[in-house]
C-alpha cells in the first residue's frame, strides 16, 4: 500500500507590487546630451559674436571702452580703403564665380561620361587641389609667379613673351588672385555637380534622345533644370567664400599692390592687429556678416523662383 507523503506547506508570503520605475522625460534626456554641446557652442561661438556686436558699438579712448553708437559704421562710409575693399571684391565675385561655376559644370559633365576610363582616378585628382591647405597652395602660387625665376615666366619665356609682373601689377595680381581660387575650387564643385548628375536616371536622357533632343539641347532643357538647387548651392558657398577670402590673397600680395587685392577681411586683419583699432574691426566683420546674407538672400530668390512655383 503506497504511502501518501505529501503534505501541506506554507503559503510563501505575498509580495509587494514593485515600485513604478520613474522615467525620465523626452526633454530631460534630450537636454542631458545636447547640454555639453550647448555648454561649448555658448562659451566658444554665441558669447563671442554677442561681445563682437557689442564692441562694434565703442572704441578704445586713453585705455577706456567709450560707447560711440553708430559711429564706427559712419566711419566706413568715408573709408576710401574700405570702399576699395568691397569694389575687389566684388570684381572676384563677378568674374571668379561664374567662371569657376562653368567650368566646373563642363568637368562634372566630363566626369560623369561612361566612356571615361578611370573615372575613379580623375574624380579623385581634380578633388585632390580642395583638400591643400590654403597657405600650402598659396605660397606654392608665389614660387610660380614670381617675376624673376618664376616658373610661369619661365615657361613665357620659352615661347618669347617676356616676364609679366604677375604679383606687383594691380590688373595681374587680381588675374593671379582669379586664377589661384578657380584652380583650387573647380574640382570641388565639379564633384558637387557629379553628385547631382548622378542622382538624374538615365531615362531622362533616353526620353530626350526619343523625342530628338541633341546634346546640347537636352542638357540646357532638360538636366540643367533639375540641377538648379545643386547650382544654387555651389553658387552661395562659392560667394560666401569670395566675401571671407583672407588667405590666398594675404600670402600672395598682403593685399596689394595699391590695395588691388584688399579685401574686407584682410583690411579686418590690419585695422585689427596691426592698428589694434577692435571696435572698428568688429564693425567691419558685422558688415561683411551682413553682406554675405543679402547676397545670400538674393541668389536664393533668383535661383529658386522657378523651383517654388
Amino acid at each position: 500500500m503506497a504511502v501518501d507523503t505529501t503534505y501541506d506547506r506554507p503559503a510563501a508570503p505575498a509580495r509587494a507590487p514593485a515600485a513604478p520605475r520613474r522615467r525620465r522625460s523626452p526633454r530631460r534626456v534630450a537636454w542631458i546630451f545636447a547640454g555639453p554641446a550647448a555648454a561649448l557652442f555658448a562659451l566658444f561661438f554665441a558669447y563671442p559674436l554677442g561681445a563682437s556686436l557689442l564692441q562694434s558699438f565703442t572704441t578704445e579712448d586713453a585705455g577706456a571702452t567709450r560707447w560711440v553708437g553708430l559711429d564706427q559704421y559712419r566711419r566706413m562710409i568715408h573709408d576710401p580703403a574700405f570702399v576699395e575693399s568691397l569694389v575687389n571684391t566684388g570684381i572676384i565675385l563677378v568674374v571668379q564665380v561664374p567662371v569657376m561655376i562653368g567650368l566646373a559644370l563642363v568637368l562634372a559633365v566630363l566626369l560623369n561620361q561612361s566612356w571615361l576610363r578611370l573615372r575613379g582616378t580623375w574624380r579623385a585628382v581634380h578633388f585632390l587641389p580642395a583638400v591643400t591647405t590654403l597657405v600650402a597652395y598659396a605660397v606654392v602660387f608665389q614660387v610660380l609667379l614670381k617675376t624673376d625665376g618664376g616658373l610661369v615666366n619661365q615657361i613665357l619665356g620659352a615661347v618669347g613673351i617676356g616676364p609679366v609682373d604677375w604679383l606687383n601689377s594691380p590688373t595681374w595680381a587680381r588675374i593671379s588672385l582669379i586664377a589661384s581660387l578657380t584652380w583650387r575650387w573647380t574640382g570641388y564643385n565639379a564633384v558637387i555637380l557629379l553628385a547631382g548628375l548622378q542622382a538624374i536616371g538615365n531615362e531622362q536622357y533616353e526620353a530626350a534622345a526619343i523625342d530628338g533632343s541633341g546634346t546640347l539641347s537636352t542638357y540646357a532643357r532638360v538636366i540643367l533644370p533639375q540641377l538648379r538647387p545643386v547650382v544654387l548651392f555651389c553658387v552661395v558657398t562659392s560667394t560666401i567664400g569670395t566675401l571671407q577670402l583672407f588667405d590666398e590673397n594675404y600670402v600672395l600680395t598682403r593685399g596689394g599692390p595699391d590695395d588691388a587685392t584688399l579685401t574686407p577681411v584682410v583690411y579686418l586683419y590690419k585695422v585689427g592687429f596691426q592698428q589694434l583699432d577692435f571696435g572698428y574691426a568688429a564693425a567691419i566683420a558685422w558688415v561683411v556678416v551682413a553682406l554675405i546674407a543679402a547676397i545670400s538672400a538674393l541668389q536664393y530668390a533668383a535661383f529658386g523662383r522657378e523651383r517654388r512655383r
